[in-house]
């Protein structure tokens, strides 16, 4: 296991962690984690799947005391069946636990909890009833997200938060089923959805949700819409081109360069007097005279 002293090569900034965390999803994450913080809502924290470590970086901001934080992720280990192998090493051959670990530990003091196995183990991990906040972002394939909004359900407080990502894209269909299964029959109600994320509850969503409509109105860098859909009202929002990452803290390993210090030109130096030549005609009419003279002349010149 690396520590904080023998990491090398650190991010220097969240935006250097390789990964998939648009600026308006880690806006969002920061929002509902504010939101529960704010009304004293306490409870565990729980990332399937993390990749590089950019959104258990963010979520290890918000761990209160007392809370726990836990990770699951195969981290190249042994997947529990062919067509999870197969995905892993497809989109996954580079991830491995020392990596995930130097990165975090470049902006924390401290491990989360770490399980390195299929995210099918979470349920004998981690308590029922404990987490406020769960980000479902592992394997794709519809039976493993299926199973991990389940657990999810499971493992949730009243009024707790999942995020399920990949929910849409063209080639995670897997996901998108099980998504849209649980929102149909399962009684997750969506609160809104980015264009990678979809955010929801197994309670009522109606008060987080004017609350979050609120937030997004008062901003100019994103768009907003609100459809209905089988009795679901859907926020939907989407960042404008050059919308900004939310504030966060650097690197602990982040050495700010040393301001270049301006060149300080040399004081000037009064150059040495310098004495007129004489002329030759008068050094030759010196030479020429009596020697006492001579003396006397030059005694003169020296005084």
């Amino acid at each position: 296991m690396v520590t904080a002293q023998t990491i090398d090569k650190n991010p220097g900034e969240l935006k250097d962690v390789p990964g998939w965390f648009p600026p308006l999803d880690q806006i969002l994450f920061t929002w509902f984690l504010e939101r529960q913080e704010t009304r004293g809502f306490k409870g565990s924290l729980l990332e399937l799947g993390a990749y590089m470590g950019k959104s258990a970086i963010l979520l290890g901001q918000h761990r209160q005391d007392g809370e726990e934080f836990t990770v699951c992720d195969l981290f190249g280990g042994e997947a529990p069946d062919g067509a999870n192998r197969a995905e892993t090493a497809k989109s996954y051959s580079s991830l491995t636990r020392q990596a995930f670990e130097r990165n975090y530990l470049s902006f924390h003091d401290a491990l989360p909890t770490v399980i390195e196995a299929p995210t099918s183990v979470i349920s004998k991990e981690v308590a029922e009833d404990s987490c406020r906040f769960v980000h479902i972002d592992a394997s794709h394939l519809y039976e493993h997200v299926r199973d991990d909004i389940g657990a999810a359900r499971d493992l949730l407080l009243p009024e707790g938060i999942v995020v399920l990502d990949d929910f849409r894209s063209e080639h995670t269909p897997g996901v998108s089923v099980a998504t849209w299964e649980a929102v149909l029959n399962r009684g997750l109600h969506p609160i809104c959805l980015s264009t990678q994320k979809l955010y929801g509850t197994w309670d009522d969503p109606e008060p987080v949700q004017e609350e979050l409509l609120a937030m997004l109105r008062e901003r100019t860098d994103c768009g907003l819409s609100v459809q209905e859909a089988a009795g679901h009202r859907l926020v939907r929002t989407r960042a404008h081109k050059g919308m900004q990452s939310p504030p966060f803290p650097r690197s602990r390993h982040y050495a700010v360069p040393a301001p270049a210090k301006p060149l300080t030109p040399a004081p000037a130096t009064a150059p040495a007097p310098t004495r007129r030549p004489r002329s030759r005609a008068r050094r030759i009419g010196v030479d020429l005279l009596p020697p006492i003279v001579t003396r006397a002349i030059r005694r003169a010149r020296a005084n």
